[in-house]
């Protein structure tokens, strides 16, 4: 499997090329168009227990889209849900990276994908509830992001703050704990952060630039409401 990314910046798309028999996994609704040598098929990751795990604990959709390329070579255009930049990373069977629930696009067919359990802190106050996504194995992993994506390399005991809004997806060699954006509660949630990640490295964050919580409270004010 090989891609290329389209379009980069708020609109883009990736352009997935198949070997005969190849295979790519995709989050269900992101196939835009594809050569008639591809087969769409609708597939249970980690089989009905792994499934039901993402569906109920991380928000993730049920099921994901296996494209096939199952008549010859062909190429898959694949697109996010919402406006944002496409990062493609490549997974070499040792490096797993941990991922927020709306983060992943798509994912070679040896791509691993399993739900982690957060801590109990983390998961109430975290934002992105008690599982994410861990996802490891070999081939090319494809992540997308509400806005710009940034990624942060940290060093040996480097630590780095960023927004829990702000996350997409973070090696699992970093440790992470969550923490007031300030000094005192009121502080916090005045300024408008409340609660942040701060993470010490070594490894690598992939942070986008806009936060999804911000802009749904921005849409609702236009919203008219009913009396």
């Amino acid at each position: 499997m090989k891609s290329e990314i389209l379009y980069p910046g708020a609109f883009p798309m990736v352009r997935v090329y198949l070997a005969a028999g190849e295979s790519v996994k995709a989050e269900s609704g992101a196939m835009v168009a594809a050569s008639p040598t591809i087969d769409v098929e609708s597939k249970m990751e980690g089989g009905l227990l792994g499934a039901l795990s993402r569906k109920l604990l991380t928000g993730e959709k049920f099921f994901f889209q296996t494209l096939r390329a199952t008549r010859g070579a062909g190429e898959v255009l694949l697109a996010p849900t919402v406006p944002g930049d496409i990062v493609v990373l490549d997974l070499d069977g040792v490096s797993e990276y941990l991922v927020q629930k709306d983060g992943f696009l798509a994912g070679a067919q040896d791509v691993r994908i399993d739900s982690q359990m957060q801590s109990l802190s983390r998961g109430l106050l975290g934002g992105e509830g008690f599982f994410i996504l861990r996802i490891g194995g070999i081939g090319q992993l494809i992540l997308n992001s509400f806005g710009a994506i940034h990624k942060v390399e940290l060093k040996p005991d480097e630590e780095y703050i960023v927004d829990n809004s702000h996350l997409v997806a973070w090696t699992a060699t970093t440790t992470y704990s969550i923490e007031k954006a300030a000094a005192g509660w009121i502080a916090s949630f005045t300024s408008g952060e409340g609660f942040v990640c701060r993470f010490r490295g070594p490894g690598v964050i992939y942070i986008q630039s806009r936060n999804p919580s911000g802009f749904g409270a921005w849409i609702r004010q236009f919203i008219p409401v009913s009396e």
